[in-house]
């Protein structure tokens, strides 16, 4: 029985059935991130299942947010494509969900409304999970850092996302006790916390001495900041400013 050749798609096909332009296509392959099988005589773009498979998995992740930089960063991270799917899978139903409380405070808006009653602040972004400081980031470190930041995130489970937060919180208290305890922000308890704190800023982003230092200064110039560093101790943030410097002269220079 002769075994049938596998099936292959025009680009103008894949384009019809991704909705995706040609011309988008075009720039993929371009980047690296979507070659097609192969290339006929014609000079035309021909794709086989495992590329419309690939196409998939970075039309999820541009549905993420994620942008083209990161996006080739985490398709070089992936091998197998079942284990892919099931990543990407769980980020959807987690998107799923957050749109769904997202759509419940807007029902509870309208509700309001119409009854005439006043709805709150807080009430109003109720489960929006925008990130006041993403903007601010991306002019500080670039579109890249904040994109591969971003898919991080995505990628942990919700119990590493509250271990995560827990930790924070952790690494805030240790601080405050070195504090309390009058030790120079360069002894070594304190270089400990700090050592804690710079590997829990490389889960979402991995800085250089600069960046490490950059950060570390937000922390004192930056009222959002300052207040979660000194809401149980007055003088924390600078305390963790010379800290970091410290750390980072000796560790990351």
């Amino acid at each position: 029985m002769k075994q049938e050749e596998p099936r292959s798609w025009s680009i103008a096909e894949v384009a019809r059935l991704s909705n995706v332009s040609s011309r988008t296509l075009r720039h993929y392959h371009q980047l690296g991130i979507l070659d097609p099988a192969y290339t006929g005589q014609n000079g035309y773009r021909y794709y086989g299942q495992e590329q419309l498979l690939r196409l998939q998995r970075i039309l999820l992740l541009r549905e993420l947010g994620l942008g083209l930089e990161a996006i080739a960063d985490v398709l070089a991270g992936q091998t197998s494509q079942l284990d892919a799917l099931a990543v990407h899978r769980e980020w959807l139903l987690a998107e799923r969900d957050r749109l769904g409380r997202m759509a419940v405070t807007v029902d509870a808006t309208i509700t309001a409304l119409r009854q005439g009653d006043t709805v709150s602040a807080e009430e109003i972004f109720k489960d929006f999970d925008n990130n006041p400081y993403e903007e601010e980031a991306r002019q500080r470190w670039g579109d890249k850092a904040v994109e591969d930041s971003k898919a991080r995130h995505a990628a942990m489970s919700d119990a590493a996302k509250t271990a995560f937060m827990q930790e924070a919180q952790d690494i805030n208290e240790e601080l405050a006790r070195c504090f309390d305890a009058g030790l120079k922000a360069a002894a070594p308890e304190v270089q400990a916390v700090v050592d804690r704190h710079y590997k829990w800023v490389c889960a979402s982003w991995t800085p250089d001495a600069e960046g490490y230092v950059g950060l570390g200064r937000m922390y004192v110039d930056d009222s959002r900041f300052t207040a979660f560093y000194e809401k149980s101790r007055a003088g924390l943030a600078p305390y963790f400013f010379e800290g970091i410097k410290a750390y980072a002269a000796a560790r990351l220079s």
